[in-house]
């Protein structure tokens, strides 16, 4: 690192703070770009930097690659962090931020649009020799088509959108009339979401999980930090991960983390991204379904069981220096688990909820981490996703990391607004939470069970009155 860079980060909230605070430990000059709705956040506090960049709503900033990079200019910024979420996989301002002789840290354009592309990476990765779900090769552009696809794969399908991502773009059809009543649905939700209506085929696998892979690379070695296990889901939203998944054997584990190493270094991946695969625990079969060519939300996890600080690695490769671990040198220690705090009311169907903080406290002690934007007092924007803060955990193992869990959410206190935490603290009493047996449809049936209790317990005391 002998020249003296300056990093502007192109996002906000939690990962932004997370970046900042990665960057000065290495000696980085930051700039925080914020909306008028950010301008008393506390990335706004940290950085050494801020620039204003627009309206609130994202496409007048967070979205808007121009102001962006104009900020850039004007504070003599030479390196681009884009976080998640926002113009993190967008190959177009990836190109742009190096077209204008700035460092993007992250992949490549070329392999944010190979791998970002889904249909793309699923044929990447059957050339590499990872298994794929059975699907379509590339996309299905019109209905017929995808019939004839479906018949020969199997029902029931999920129909995908190929340019899409956070569980948007994504229809499950257990027969022809409803592939030919959601394919519509489908492209229309990823034309919106993603200005792309391309969609391909996967065989709907009911009681998977999902596993995702942490990789680091440098564009000619890659390792991997081992695998998370993110099956606890609603609506494909992850709402607790955990590190390293209850359900693998070391063989399998060893099996699924190689084979993304050789899919993330057949395309020569720079930075941190994350392979994310479907688990069959019935048949110990793995499916590549996606890669992430960024951080992810759940990376702590990685690292309190790795103890590689991904967020200081990337910014290290960014700026030319060569991976400075080998494989054998990243060894899995213990267990850590990550709930995800938002701000929403689970009692009114997750509801999210802007407002004033009137009083918060975190947890503390040993092995309790807290990554957050927020501080009492602090007004919650309505423009932006209702991520309040991820509380992880680390312990010698599952079951220790578990009960270190339970008491750091009785620990925390958020006053002002509603949020997930009750919601987390019976979850992890659940029987089948903590023994493992879980997959990715279990936390929508077991909220379903739980408001059916409820709805019962209620009728049967208004009966009694």
């Amino acid at each position: 690192m002998t020249k003296i860079h300056k990093l502007l980060i192109a996002n906000r909230g939690e990962i932004a703070v997370r970046i900042v605070r990665a960057a000065q430990e290495l000696g980085l000059q930051t700039v925080a770009v914020v909306s008028d709705a950010d301008t008393s956040s506390l990335v706004a506090q940290l950085a050494d930097e801020v620039v204003n960049i627009g309206a609130a709503h994202p496409a007048k900033s967070y979205l808007n690659a121009d102001a962006i990079l104009r900020a850039a200019s004007e504070t003599g910024a030479t390196m681009v962090h884009p976080g998640y979420g926002f113009l993190s996989e967008n190959a177009a301002f990836a190109r742009r931020v190096t077209q204008v002789g700035l460092i993007f840290v992250g992949p490549r354009a070329e392999t944010i649009e190979c791998m970002g592309n889904k249909s793309v990476a699923r044929e990447t990765a059957r050339r590499a020799g990872v298994p794929t779900v059975p699907g379509s090769t590339g996309t299905v552009g019109d209905l017929e088509t995808a019939v004839a696809v479906a018949a020969v794969v199997g029902y029931p399908v999920m129909i995908k959108a190929s340019a899409g991502g956070g569980g948007r773009g994504i229809r499950v059809a257990k027969d022809e009339a409803e592939l030919r009543q959601f394919m519509p649905l489908a492209q229309g939700e990823a034309r919106a979401a993603f200005g792309d209506d391309a969609v391909y085929l996967e065989r709907f696998i009911a009681s998977a999980r999902h596993i995702e892979v942490q990789v680091l690379g440098d564009g000619k070695n890659v390792i991997h930090c081992y695998e998370r296990e993110c099956s606890l889901q609603r609506r494909r939203q992850k709402i607790v991960e955990e590190a390293p998944s209850p359900t693998l054997s070391q063989e399998t584990r060893e099996e699924l983390c190689e084979s993304a190493v050789r899919l993330a270094a057949a395309v020569g991946y720079c930075g941190a991204g994350t392979l994310e695969f479907l688990y069959d625990d019935e048949s110990g079969e793995y499916f590549f379904i996606e890669m992430n060519t960024r951080i992810q939300v759940e990376h702590p996890v990685s690292e309190l069981v790795t103890g590689v600080d991904l967020l200081r690695e990337m910014l290290r490769i960014a700026m030319g220096e060569p991976l400075r671990y080998r494989q054998d040198q990243i060894v899995l220690k213990g267990a850590a688990i990550e709930c995800r705090i938002n701000a929403e009311d689970p009692q009114r169907n997750f509801m999210p909820q802007p407002g004033k903080l009137s009083a918060l406290r975190w947890p503390g002690g040993p092995g309790v981490r807290v990554d957050s934007h927020v501080y009492a007092g602090y007004t919650i924007p309505p423009f932006y996703d209702s991520l309040l803060a991820k509380l992880i955990v680390w312990d010698e193992d599952r079951a220790s990391a578990i009960r270190r869990m339970q008491r750091a959410l009785a620990e925390t206190r958020i006053e002002g607004v509603h949020s997930t935490v009750a919601l987390h603290q019976e979850l992890l009493a659940d029987p089948s939470v903590r023994s493992g047996h879980f997959h990715t449809g279990y936390l929508e049936q077991w909220m379903a069970q739980r408001a059916a209790a409820k709805a019962q317990a209620l009728l049967a005391d208004l009966s009694e009155h």
